[in-house]
């Protein structure tokens, strides 16, 4: 009803109030209950109205009524007025009313105030209390003033007065804002010694704290402290946090490992859920939880699932068996792998075309390359397309077995069945060449797949790089890394790094230099690793003059002070 009537509807509702409630005893409840009502709504000066009609007829506000306008004007100084017209009415104050008026102060950035204001409270029915104490605190910590947060959380304790998990919260996040991780470090500890246990808040701020601070290793450790704490359980938060410390670190291995931890425990926990619920799982259910662990390494885990699908009644599917056979294939247990094929044979389960390219990729780990072709022709006696990928791993598996021939002969296959090669087809036709044939060939290959446009990967252009660095070819290799820039791809300093780096090993000083110059020649500034492999090269060569000459290049780019 208020909202709809609005702001400036006060006058009109006490008149009616006036004339309605005025006999009843209860009148002094229905007053307070609208002065309250406006407050909550936000319609202060309504409010204010509706108190001064009840001063008139000697009604008293209740000091809720009184706290709700005093938050609503504690960045104001008409907060005074209310607060005085507290203490003239008599009404009992509590814990809350202190505190606003703190807030407000600290809000208004009067700290002296603020303190003045506990100092005269001390003693009194409501003396301060530690949310009180809290405010001020946050609000020093808000405005990067650490040390008199550290103040007044001494002043706290000078008072009698325990600080509670949101006080150590606030301080320890503080502190590591203004760059004291030690500090904070320790007032965990201190925390923990006064029977406070750090909750999952303390754990983010901590972590967030170690991922500002590039300490990775530190955050990783209280994930793991975390871990070991019953009570508390590491969130999406906690692991965004670190995820996003190690991509911006550049370790996106380990943030990759983590967001595999996350998923995995979450779809742990609502498996969980769902048995105690006694809600059976589907095969889809299970097929994921097998892939989270085999994702993890926790292959013996998932081989239980395996079991546990049985037990709920259920049939295993191609996808489960797959699933695992490839977990197997990574670990190396071929045997294990047989094992599941043998059992999906016997329940009269079909493989499937990625349950075959796993088995071939089995085999060819064994070195049983034949096998493997042969149920290639399996494959399409059962009219199975293989993919680009089934194809990859056996032309793979000739390359190790140094039958370049083979290899080939598998690559005009694919063409025959109108299966077109990948990128990766051509990289490992290239390195294999480059690895158990001729580079010349492999030279020729890349110049063929050039003239027919066919779209090549920066690996292609980086192994060849490698093998002419390897014969110590340098203007071969110039020549193919100038190719790999105008075909467009990135190109870091690692890359010019990799090859001086590949030159520098074979003692090949000369063409090191001469790539060293071409790296400079494109803008490129060379960072201390490139010049201490440099300057090693030339000591164990004895080019005293190239060492000279490249100090003085290190000079000039500040990278040794003389």
């Amino acid at each position: 009803m208020l909202q709809e009537e609005g702001t400036g509807s006060a006058p009109l509702l006490c008149k009616l109030l006036f004339s309605s409630f005025k006999s009843w005893d209860s009148s002094n409840v229905v007053w307070d209950m609208l002065a309250f009502i406006y407050s909550r709504f936000g319609m202060v000066h309504d409010a204010l109205f509706v108190l001064v009609k009840m001063k008139e007829q000697n009604l008293r506000p209740s000091i809720q009524t009184y706290n709700s306008l005093l938050y609503n004007l504690r960045h104001t100084d008409i907060m005074w007025d209310v607060y005085n017209d507290i203490k003239d009415s008599g009404a009992p104050q509590s814990a809350r009313t202190s505190s606003i008026i703190v807030d407000g102060l600290c809000g208004q950035s009067r700290f002296q105030d603020a303190v003045f204001f506990l100092r005269q409270n001390d003693g009194k029915e409501f003396a301060p209390s530690v949310v009180s104490f809290n405010t001020i605190i946050s609000r020093s910590c808000k405005l990067g003033l650490a040390d008199v947060a550290k103040s007044f959380f001494c002043m706290m304790l000078k008072y009698g007065i325990l600080p509670d998990t949101y006080s150590y919260n606030i301080l320890i996040h503080g502190l590591i804002v203004a760059g004291s991780m030690e500090e904070a470090l320790e007032l965990t500890d201190d925390m923990e010694k006064q029977g406070l246990q750090p909750d999952m808040v303390t754990y983010k701020i901590i972590a967030k704290g170690f991922h500002l601070l590039s300490l990775m290793s530190g955050a990783r450790e209280i994930i793991q402290k975390m871990l070991t704490d019953e009570k508390v359980k590491p969130d999406l938060v906690t692991y965004t946090i670190l995820i996003c410390g190690h991509c911006q670190m550049g370790n996106i291995e380990e943030a990759l490992r983590l967001r595999r931890d996350l998923l995995s425990s979450e779809a742990v926990r609502l498996y969980k859920k769902l048995r105690d619920k006694a809600i059976t799982p589907s095969v889809v259910t299970f097929n994921s939880l097998i892939y989270g662990f085999c994702k993890n390494r926790k292959v013996v885990e998932a081989r239980r699932l395996l079991d546990t699908i049985k037990l709920h009644g259920l049939e295993p599917s191609a996808v489960t068996y797959t699933t695992l056979m490839n977990a197997y294939c990574e670990e190396g247990n071929i045997n294990k792998l047989h094992e599941l094929l043998l059992e999906m044979n016997l329940k009269g389960i079909e493989p499937t075309l990625v349950t075959y390219t796993v088995v071939i990729k089995g085999l060819c780990k064994q070195r049983k390359v034949e096998e493997s072709v042969q149920l290639l022709e399996d494959m399409h006696a059962k009219g199975l397309a293989p993919d680009q990928i089934t194809y990859n791993t056996i032309i793979q598996c000739f390359c190790k077995a140094k039958d370049m021939r083979k290899a080939f002969e598998l690559l005009d296959e694919m063409l025959i069945r109108n299966l077109e090669p990948t990128p990766a087809t051509y990289n490992i036709l290239i390195d294999g060449l480059c690895r158990y044939g001729d580079v010349k060939d492999a030279d020729c290959v890349l110049v063929s797949l050039q003239e027919r446009n066919i779209s090549l990967t920066k690996v292609a252009y980086t192994t060849m790089i490698k093998a002419h660095c390897v014969r110590g070819d340098a203007q071969r290799a110039v020549k193919v890394f100038h190719q790999m820039v105008e075909k467009g791809f990135e190109v870091s300093i690692k890359d010019y790094s990799a090859v001086i780096n590949r030159l520098c090993k074979r003692c090949l000083t000369n063409e090191a230099k001469y790539f060293f110059c071409i790296m400079l020649s494109d803008g490129v500034t060379p960072d201390q690793e490139i010049f201490e492999m440099m300057l090693n090269a030339f000591h164990r060569a004895g080019h005293v003059h190239s060492v000279f000459e490249l100090l003085a290049v290190m000079i000039k780019f500040g990278l040794l002070h003389d």
